[in-house]
């Protein structure tokens, strides 16, 4: 090999090397940077979580006004010296999903941890004994929510309702809640955009006259709590949220006791997969006079709720579902639970079956129960009568492969 040529790879290894070399110290630098931000970030956090002075003995009044955001009581504190940053409050309490923070008076210390200044806001001192305390049933329409509180308060029905149709207040709600409310409630076929996201519970208000707005936000707040606690189980969830709540508000109206929710909710995610029509009675009713048994001619009413018509979900929500029925849909029974049918006695007892022939038995023992809670007293002439007027529904029932009867009494 000649000089020249040993020069040229002597040359060549030289530069390998030096570009190896400046490889290596970008990497290592950029790791140590990361490493560093890393560590002052841990480090930081971690101060911020730990009592701004550990060893005051400082009692500071603090005032949370109503209707105060998580930022709003956030900022109040840091102001007041109670925490360090507001910002990793506000992670914090993402984060733990800590919600209900009540409007009142409270003394606090910087000596107090993150963990105790919150427990401290849900449930200190109060201000004022509330003056108007609301209970919302679980399974209630919004027209029937607000008769409730046209009971209470000084507006009727008809302005709750106005204002709970109303479209640019709705698009208002969609931007100030965007992880619970999409455009999905802007569909026209929707009878009601709000139906099934005001969250069924007791509600304490401290003023004398809260404007309609005020209510319906703190309805839908609640609702919006809920399901950020099962955040990522939605975000894996094959149902949107809508549809989720859609789903539950069904299964709160055809369920009764919170240990049958998901495996009714998992029934209809069976029903689903397979393509089947839901078939539930109460969706063929929706916003329609309810009847005391269900007749052929009654799940042929053509609407976008009717699930003996429609295929798959109706376009929204039916009632407000609880916290179970929704916890129901989120997280039914799973997999192994493969059951396409259920059928319910008058006092709550659910079965299930896989086929409608094992479904059609079941409805035959236990239809009579149904029979007497319904007609009562009646003489035996009559009641003989009314039974062969069922056999022929079920009849036709049968043969039209409906997977429930179930009567409203």
């Amino acid at each position: 090999m000649s000089d020249q040529n040993k020069s040229n790879n002597n040359d060549q290894v030289d530069e390998i090397k030096t570009v190896r070399k400046i490889v290596f110290i970008i990497i290592s630098s950029i790791i140590l940077i990361i490493i560093i931000g890393g560590l002052s970030s841990y480090l930081y956090i971690s101060s911020a979580l730990k009592p701004v002075d550990s060893k005051s003995e400082e009692k500071i009044d603090i005032e949370i006004p109503l209707e105060s955001s998580s930022s709003d009581i956030a900022k109040i504190l840091e102001e007041k010296g109670i925490i360090k940053d507001q910002r990793v409050f506000r992670f914090y309490v993402k984060f733990k999903n800590y919600a209900g923070f009540q409007a009142g008076e409270y003394t606090l210390s910087p000596s107090f941890t993150l963990k105790t200044i919150v427990e401290e806001l849900q449930s200190g001192k109060i201000m004022d004994e509330p003056l108007h305390t609301v209970t919302i049933p679980e399974g209630k329409t919004v027209e029937q929510i607000s008769e409730i509180f046209a009971r209470k308060f000084d507006f009727s029905e008809e302005d709750f309702m106005d204002i709970a149709n109303d479209d640019t207040y709705i698009e208002q709600l969609i931007d100030q809640y965007p992880h619970t409310l999409s455009e999905d409630i802007l569909d026209p076929a929707i009878e009601i955009p709000l139906e099934g996201y005001l969250f069924p519970i007791t509600y304490d208000f401290y003023e004398e006259a809260p404007s309609i707005e005020f209510i319906i936000e703190a309805l839908i707040e609640q609702t919006d709590s809920i399901l950020n606690k099962y955040e990522e189980d939605i975000d894996d969830h094959p149902l949107s949220v809508h549809d989720i709540l859609t789903l539950a508000s069904i299964v709160e109206r055809e369920s009764k006791f919170s240990e049958d929710r998901p495996k009714v909710a998992q029934v209809y995610m069976n029903r689903l997969d397979k393509n089947m029509k839901l078939q539930s009675d109460i969706t063929a009713f929706y916003r329609i006079d309810h009847k005391a048994v269900v007749t052929y001619d009654d799940i042929e009413i053509d609407t976008p709720y009717n699930t003996y018509v429609i295929e798959g979900l109706p376009v929204g929500p039916i009632a407000a579902p609880s916290v179970e029925s929704i916890e129901g849909v989120i997280m039914p029974e799973g997999e192994e639970f493969t059951n396409l049918y259920y059928f319910s006695r008058p006092n709550g007892e659910t079965f299930y079956s896989d086929s409608l022939e094992e479904h059609g038995k079941i409805k035959e023992e236990y239809r009579q129960e149904w029979y007497d809670l319904e007609k009562g007293n009646e003489d035996e002439d009559s009641k003989e009568e009314s039974e062969e007027d069922w056999s022929y529904k079920e009849v036709i029932m049968s043969w039209q492969n409906l997977n429930n009867i179930c009567w409203t009494i």
